[in-house]
């Protein structure tokens, strides 16, 4: 099987989390990449190798140094996330398509790596406001977090026009079904 890339990129509380989760719910041939990152687990749920692969600042440097990833970003002063090659490969490896959660400036660099057997889809909120309610109703944003993710909002959505598809979740049924019938007319 050739392996196919299927990319949800959004701002932050458009959605694009529930999105993939409903799709990998729903398709077996669909795996999800587990990003690397520098940042700290969050409590005891987190798990390396199931929510993120969780790498100290040097090994992630020294893995960019070895051109291990696929894409990698430094979100904020040391703290990078990225894509693994490896975890692409092993997908593939079991008979899978992988599916992206991923920011923006991610997505853009998958679909730019891997051209046409990528689908890069962006997930649109119906308006800030529906965005900054979400974000206020998850109850872990405080008012400077809520700001800075706010202020990142309009200049994620500067590149929507660079995604293949753009998916507005106004409505969550409708975006699903929307998702799916993506999903299905790509993979064939």
């Amino acid at each position: 099987m050739e392996g196919k890339l299927i990319i949800f990129s959004a701002p932050s509380g458009s959605g694009k989390t529930t999105i993939v989760r409903h799709l990998l719910s729903k398709y077996n041939n669909l795996g999800f990449s587990i990003s690397a990152c520098t940042r700290d687990r969050r409590g005891r749920n987190e798990v390396h190798g199931k929510d993120y692969y969780f790498l100290s600042p040097d090994e992630f440097k020294q893995r960019i140094d070895n051109n291990e990833f696929v894409e990698w970003e430094e979100v904020y002063p040391g703290g990078y996330y990225g894509t693994l090659k490896s975890e692409i490969e092993r997908l593939w490896s079991e008979g899978k398509h992988v599916i992206f959660d991923v920011d923006v400036k991610g997505g853009l660099k998958l679909k730019e790596y891997f051209g046409e057997r990528a689908l890069a889809i962006f997930v649109k909120a119906p308006s800030e406001e529906a965005i900054k309610e979400r974000l206020m109703m998850r109850g872990t944003e405080t008012e400077d977090s809520l700001s800075k993710r706010l202020f990142k909002v309009k200049f994620e959505m500067s590149f929507q026009d660079q995604f293949d598809v753009i998916l507005i979740n106004d409505r969550l049924e409708t975006a699903l079904a929307k998702a799916e019938e993506l999903v299905e007319n790509f993979l064939g």
